[in-house]
């Protein structure tokens, strides 16, 4: 079954009203059926992006507790990968948790991935030289 990997940008929106992309990941989330998955550095991100915001971080928890959103371990293996990606997009930069998205993405052949980063998501390549598919579709 396919699966979609989710970045930050995407949970900090739908669990904060007033974030501009608040209805489009709302709407994405309704329509996507494929198991979500993320990062360890990812929910760390959202985490304190949402510090403000005390519920809202429960409720990040929460979406992992309650089994809607799987937390993929990020291997020692993966490290390296990371590493090359953050060398290769340093001119971006390339984050932490983007380099584990991408890294997870490849070991698990993951060909989409809900963000609300179209700019660096557009450019990052896997191993394949294939593009991820991103969510939600932006007009």
């Amino acid at each position: 079954m396919e699966k979609v990997l989710v970045d930050t940008g995407p949970l900090v929106a739908v669990l904060d009203r007033s974030d501009r992309h608040h209805a489009a990941c709302v709407a994405t989330l309704r329509d996507i059926r494929a198991p979500l998955i993320s990062v360890w550095p990812v929910l760390t991100e959202a985490s304190h992006l949402l510090a403000p915001f005390p519920q809202a971080q429960d409720e990040l928890l929460g979406l992992v507790l309650d089994g809607a959103l799987r937390i993929e371990s990020v291997l020692e293996t993966d490290i390296g990968r990371m590493r090359q990606f953050m060398l290769k997009y340093r001119d971006l930069p390339m984050d932490l948790a983007d380099a584990a998205l991408l890294s997870v993405a490849e070991r698990l052949e993951v060909r989409s991935v809900f963000t609300t980063d179209r700019r660096d998501f557009s450019l990052y390549r896997t191993k394949s030289r294939t593009r991820l598919r991103l969510l939600p579709r932006m007009r």
